[in-house]
């Protein structure tokens, strides 16, 4: 049976889907001292991990190794480009794991030795481990596309890491000329936050409605279809108008240059001069799971869907982006979901004990407007030994609701951000 918006929020926050076999129990009563266990990065998906690897057995000694000392969450960024939040309520800083229990080491980790289980650190120091959690994120393929460089980026952000891409772009946007053109150049599949190109395009619709109403919004996109695509198009019209284009890739929306000097992009559809260019490249793992030979020829690593132990090294998980996990997006709720089932795979497996197949929930909300929210929902299960989701779970916000319903969901969207980020990090927004 499947179940109703508010159900779904409640269970999606909670670790209500974990069977947690060996809750408790570790392999430190056959060794000299707690079992150590390092987690690197600490997103979403490692700050969990750390977590509710503390929540689960807190005699483990978990050290987080992240080398910023605060998290801006990629996840009401977009909001934030729209004025409808500021900076400091979209970032976290670490203080709510250490008082978990979990230990802080704010460096880069230059090198990992898998065979001899020891990090090394860009600061000079070494660490020893047991398990090793890798949870870094994305990166992108710069060159991909033509002009779409690590440079360039300087001049056409891509803000997909939050932090000073998602400042620059503000900028941009509150900058533009009126009545110019805003060019959007969104990835190919797959990427991180699947509805999230066009949740921002929203949310740049929102603020130019406000300041610049006469300004044009072109989503040129290499893909046919995306992610609650019905419920963006109708919104779209609705809301703004005419104000937002987007252009499939059938149609001629992939992009094959883009020209930061002259500030243009070009594809078949047609060479736009754009006042600013918010190029989004494709997308793989981030470098260190290339480094430490955790990824395939997709450019992502594959785990074992049961516990997230990578598929090619002993002792290693990987989960959040920069993982293969079957029919789950690319999402920070996803990286959550798997970092709690992932902590509870570590400390079963510590005990000598198995792992029992666990249930998976995501969540992604999208703003079209400040009082105008969309979802789609999901729980997965192990099937067939891959995630995929469970016929008649979650599903996507109906095409004819009101607006008292789509003011609910863009309230919802609020409260599951507070919610889920007083769980990983310990402060809400």
């Amino acid at each position: 049976m499947s179940m109703n918006r508010r159900q779904f929020v409640q269970v999606a926050g909670s670790a209500a889907l974990l069977p947690l076999v060996g809750m408790g129990l570790t392999g430190c009563e056959t060794r000299s001292g707690p079992a150590r266990v390092a987690v690197i990065g600490g997103g979403f998906g490692g700050a969990t991990v750390a977590t509710y690897l503390k929540k689960y057995d807190p005699k483990l000694e978990v050290t987080l190794i992240e080398p910023k000392t605060s998290y801006m969450t990629c996840p009401g960024s977009n909001w934030y480009l729209a004025g409808l939040r500021d900076a400091k309520s979209i970032t976290h800083n670490y203080e709510g794991l250490k008082k978990r229990g979990v230990n802080l080491v704010h460096d880069t980790v230059s090198s990992v030795d898998t065979d001899a289980k020891t990090i090394k650190l860009a600061g000079g120091k070494s660490l020893s481990y047991d398990k090793v959690v890798v949870s870094p994120g994305i990166d992108f393929k710069w060159g991909a596309v033509e002009g779409m460089t690590e440079a360039n980026a300087e001049k056409c952000p891509h803000a997909w890491q939050a932090g000073a891409q998602t400042e620059l772009l503000k900028k941009q946007i509150e900058g533009m000329r009126q009545g110019g053109t805003f060019v959007m150049v969104a990835p190919p599949n797959p990427f991180r936050c699947p509805p999230g190109p066009y949740e921002r395009a929203s949310m740049v619709a929102e603020y130019f409605k406000k300041h610049n109403p006469k300004a044009k919004i072109l989503i040129l996109d290499a893909k046919d279809k995306f992610s609650k695509q019905g419920l963006f198009f109708a919104a779209w019209q609705e809301v703004y108008g005419d104000m937002i284009e987007w252009v499939s890739g059938i149609d001629g929306g992939k992009v094959t240059k883009v020209d930061a000097a002259t500030m243009t992009v070009y594809s078949d559809y047609d060479n736009v001069k754009a006042d600013v260019i918010n190029a989004i490249p494709a997308q793989k793992a981030a470098s260190i799971a290339f480094k430490m030979g955790l990824t395939n020829e997709s450019g992502f690593c594959p785990v074992n869907m049961l516990t997230f132990e990578s598929s090619l090294k002993k002792d290693v998980y990987i989960v959040g982006d920069a993982s293969i996990a079957g029919a789950m997006p690319k999402s920070g709720h996803s990286a959550s979901s798997q970092g709690k089932i992932c902590a509870a795979a570590i400390v079963n497996d510590l005990a000598g004990l198995p792992m029992e197949p666990a249930q998976h929930a995501n969540t992604c909300y999208s703003l079209v407007a400040g009082n105008y929210g969309i979802s789609v929902a999901g729980v997965y299960s192990l099937q067939d030994g891959k995630i995929a989701e469970i016929k008649g779970s979650g599903g996507v916000s109906p095409k004819d609701a009101n607006p008292e319903f789509r003011q609910m969901e863009a309230t919802y969207a609020l409260g599951w951000y507070a919610s889920i980020t007083k769980d990983v990090w310990g402060t809400g927004a």
